[in-house]
């Protein structure tokens, strides 16, 4: 994971280096969620920084030992520039040694799919699904409410998929288990390799 870290106490925004996702994600709904959704957090989270005896430390820290709105804006800054990170047009198949992974915990990275959609699609309300290695070198999927993170449960996040509503109602309406399953075909899997 490629961790924030401020400068001189303050978040920048996470760049993206794509301005729409095919059909999957639309201009309009990154306008929205990266430029308005995620920017809200980050300004937020500057904004509560100082003072807070964790002005400098790096993201993943911030989340680890804050709480309160600190921590659900700093989750969220986290979370989002993880979720962002992970798309392009390109490597839509696992690599490495996440493809060994997968096919080692879940027997195939189709039965990997169908188990991480089902716990997306049945997240009650808002958060994120996870695919996370745990401190034996094991991949598990949680899901996670609000703005939680793995890193809180020692996990390493590998990828997510984001399940609050901004992130798909304008291309997708309700239609929730849709948009997680076109998400594979943006998923670029050597940026989750490289997570390892």
């Amino acid at each position: 994971m490629k961790d924030l870290t401020p400068n001189n106490g303050i978040f920048e925004m996470p760049k993206l280096s794509y301005g729409a996702l095919g059909d999957v994600i639309s201009k309009e709904t990154l306008l929205f969620h990266h430029g308005k959704h995620l920017k809200a957090y980050v300004d937020n989270l500057n904004k509560l920084l100082p003072g807070s005896g964790l002005e400098n430390l790096p993201l993943a820290e911030v989340v680890k030992r804050s709480e309160g709105a600190i921590f659900n804006n700093a989750g969220q800054v986290l979370n989002h520039a993880m979720y962002f990170e992970q798309f392009n047009n390109a490597n839509h198949e696992p690599v490495g040694k996440i493809k060994e992974l997968i096919d080692k915990t879940f027997g195939s990275f189709d039965a990997f799919k169908k188990e991480f959609e089902q716990k997306g699609a049945t997240l009650f309300g808002s958060g994120w699904v996870w695919l996370s290695l745990d401190a034996e070198g094991k991949l598990v999927i949680t899901q996670q409410k609000n703005a939680e993170n793995p890193v809180t449960s020692g996990l390493i996040p590998l990828l997510t998929f984001d399940v609050w509503e901004h992130a798909y109602y304008l291309d997708y309406q309700n239609r929730r288990a849709d948009y997680l399953a076109a998400l594979w075909q943006i998923v670029d899997w050597n940026v989750v390799e490289n997570r390892l």
